[in-house]
């Protein structure tokens, strides 16, 4: 998991980046550092007078990236990007990967096993895109920092 320069200009309230990216390979363990690395950044962009990031807020993050970064190396030849931002009052997870066939949701099917996760992504996001690129497609899922009443 190779790390790519932040956008110049992008800072949360302390100027720390909010956003970063990363080149996934694949290997044994990346879906675990890719959730880490969301932790991570989610942490960093916290800031007592700024941005907070509620309990839940992270651990559906890291369950988004987790489910998007498991479809992408299943099922598209080569790397996958994962780029997370600060936009406001949420974060973006975006997954890039270079199939270009779009993710359609299977029908409802209570005897299925496993082939939920963009059920799931779809559930817990605030808002949800996929988009077709030149080279493969872009999965958008927003999800609010904080806690809603």
């Amino acid at each position: 998991m190779a790390p790519v320069p932040p956008d110049q200009g992008s800072s949360a309230p302390d100027g720390i980046p909010a956003e970063t990216t990363v080149a996934l390979d694949g290997k044994d363990g990346c879906i675990a550092r890719a959730r880490q690395l969301t932790g991570d950044f989610l942490a960093r962009v916290q800031d007592p007078d700024g941005a907070t990031v509620s309990a839940r807020a992270m651990d559906l993050s890291q369950l988004v990236v987790s489910e998007l970064v498991t479809n992408a190396l299943r099922y598209a030849p080569g790397p996958v990007l994962l780029q997370l931002r600060i936009t406001g009052s949420a974060v973006e997870i975006v997954v890039w990967d270079s199939d270009p066939v779009l993710p359609a949701p299977h029908a409802p099917d209570p005897t299925r096993v496993g082939q939920h996760g963009l059920e799931i992504v779809r559930a817990v996001a605030e808002d949800f895109d996929v988009m077709r690129e030149p080279v493969g497609k872009r999965i958008v899922a927003r999800l609010g920092l904080t806690d809603r009443p």
